[in-house]
């Protein structure tokens, strides 16, 4: 019992640094390496209550925001030549952070930036947005998506967070 939540812990001699952890029936449950210490375990048993405790509660921007946000970058970066028709959050996309659907100019961002910088999920949108002008990812794309300034920060965060998922997975 950890802060008044029962915890099981799944200790495995394989797992040498990752831990993971999933809420069932209420229980948190914790897949740790063996040999990690009591401080520790309730340290990340408190994370991961916490984290969970935020994914539970819808924390970050609504759909109806992004929507907002999307034509504000519209209006900033493109002179509000692009309007979508919709802009929302998909919890479907675990490989993509964004998709665009272009003839039917919907834009999908990955759930999984709702917890990133908001200029990280503004490069996203950009990067959408401008798909709604130029299909492919050639020169006059790119043109328009560094039009948003931090465009190279928010590409350089998403591949670094990218890079560390594949390092997870190789764990």
């Amino acid at each position: 019992m950890i802060d008044g939540q029962e915890v099981i812990v799944i200790r495995s001699a394989k797992r040498k640094r990752t831990i993971s952890a999933d809420l069932v029936g209420g229980t948190l449950r914790l897949r740790v390496p063996l040999r990690l210490g009591k401080g520790q375990l309730e340290e990340h048993a408190r994370a991961f209550q916490q984290k969970l405790r935020k994914k539970a509660s819808g924390s970050g921007r609504s759909d109806e925001d992004l929507m907002r946000r999307a034509l504000e970058l519209s209006a900033t970066y493109f002179d509000d030549a692009v309007r979508p028709v919709s802009v929302r959050w998909s919890d479907r996309q675990n490989s993509r952070w964004g998709s665009t659907t272009s003839s039917q100019g919907t834009i999908r961002l990955s759930s999984r930036l709702k917890q990133m910088p908001g200029w990280v999920q503004d490069g996203v949108l950009v990067h959408e947005l401008a798909h709604l002008i130029e299909s492919g990812h050639g020169p006059a794309f790119r043109r328009l998506v560094e039009r948003y300034p931090r465009t190279k920060e928010a590409d350089a965060f998403l591949e670094g967070v990218s890079f560390a998922q594949r390092q997870q997975g190789n764990s």
